[in-house]
């Protein structure tokens, strides 16, 4: 079954269990999908689904950072709730050590050596590591090896 599907089937389990947390996480990437579909004409694919899975997470541990500020600790619970809901969705997620190990290959065979050469380096990673690692955990870790 494809993941859009699943979403989907999974969306009307939580309706029916009246899971609200699942339903209104559900329901925030299914209109994602909608967006995506309208704007680019097309039927989404599972890559591009786990991208606005992953932008969906990013969104919320944003959202984490002010919360802990005004001490919602309601808020932060339910938040970590919705995270951990998609991350079901997503492929299994590279470690930092595996990161690391594929980007000291990159490094080495582009001969990067100064964070000039960064964006180089990105390229070539990112799509090896698409729906696997966000691209802020890869930049953080590039940014660690080149200075």
């Amino acid at each position: 079954m494809a993941l859009k599907q699943q979403i989907e089937q999974d969306l009307l389990d939580c309706m029916r269990s009246k899971d609200e947390i699942g339903r209104n996480t559900l329901r925030m990437v299914i209109a994602g999908i909608k967006m995506f579909e309208i704007e680019k004409k097309t039927t989404i694919d599972d890559q591009s689904l786990s991208n606005i899975i992953q932008k969906e997470i990013k969104i919320r541990r944003d959202s984490i950072v002010e919360f802990e500020k005004g001490k919602r600790n309601d808020l932060i619970d339910s938040t970590n709730r919705e995270i951990s809901f998609l991350e079901k969705y997503l492929p299994k997620q590279l470690s930092d050590s595996e990161i690391e190990e594929i980007l000291k290959k990159a490094i080495s065979e582009l001969g990067a050596s100064t964070a000039a050469d960064m964006g180089k380096v990105m390229k070539v990673v990112l799509p090896k590591v698409a729906g696997k690692a966000s691209s802020d955990r890869v930049s953080r870790i590039v940014r660690i090896l080149l200075s």
